[in-house]
């Protein structure tokens, strides 16, 4: 399990796990990344194999004033993985899967959506099946399930059809945005009724206006927005 001092600067543990060269350690030895084995030599490019390599998961001893130490070995799970356990889950339900985030410490994000609403409950029991394929021995790992809330860029078509009728905001590639309410959209358009002029200026609430049709290759991006 990687141990983290608090007096160890934040660059430190990147340089241990995400150089693309060996660090040069006392008596000319050298830690790869991504596979982290010891090295002897004075180069070693990033992804090969190391002269005198030592795979063992063993901790070895910082040559720094605090004497941390930090295991030899770290293994990255991958999002494509996270994502077909949730998938495999998620099947026949009216949940699905929006994104998923992993860093370089295995800080892993979940976020799923729903045709109708997604529960705590439902986070709770993806995350448990999602744990149970992984051995914390082997992988240490933080996951965290949600839903995907309003003002999160819609990733999925059901997350479109989700909203038809409700306010959304429109990102267009050259980078000027719309307002409206969704009438439809499919894998080639949005149709859109734009913002029209409120009268009563005092009021937040999308009016709609006129139709319009956007191609979906000239949009960057689209979101749900409260509309009062």
């Amino acid at each position: 399990m990687p141990l983290k001092s608090s007096a160890m600067p934040r660059t430190s543990f990147f340089q241990v796990f995400f150089p693309y060269k060996c660090l040069q350690k006392q008596k000319k030895q050298y830690l790869c990344a991504p596979n982290v084995r010891w090295c002897n030599g004075s180069t070693a490019d990033f992804g090969s194999a190391c002269q005198g390599s030592n795979p063992c998961r063993t901790t070895i001893e910082r040559n720094d004033s605090e004497g941390t130490t930090v295991p030899s070995f770290y293994n990255m799970i991958k999002k494509e993985k996270i994502a077909e356990l949730a998938n495999q889950f998620l099947e026949g339900t009216d949940r699905f899967l929006v994104e998923v985030n992993t860093n370089a410490e295995n800080r892993i994000l979940v976020f799923i959506d729903s045709d109708t609403s997604v529960t705590i409950d439902h986070c709770i029991a993806l995350s448990r099946h999602i744990e149970s394929h992984f051995d914390r021995e082997a992988e240490d790992f933080e996951l965290n399930v949600s839903s995907s809330g309003v003002g999160q860029p819609f990733t999925q078509l059901r997350q479109f059809r989700k909203y038809e009728g409700l306010a959304v905001q429109v990102k267009l590639n050259d980078g000027r945005q719309i307002k409206g309410i969704l009438k439809s959209a499919d894998e080639s358009r949005i149709e859109l009724f734009e913002e029209a002029k409120n009268k009563n200026k005092k009021s937040k609430r999308i009016m709609p206006g006129d139709l319009i049709i956007l191609p979906m290759d000239t949009v960057s991006e689209t979101k749900g927005i409260v509309n009062f």
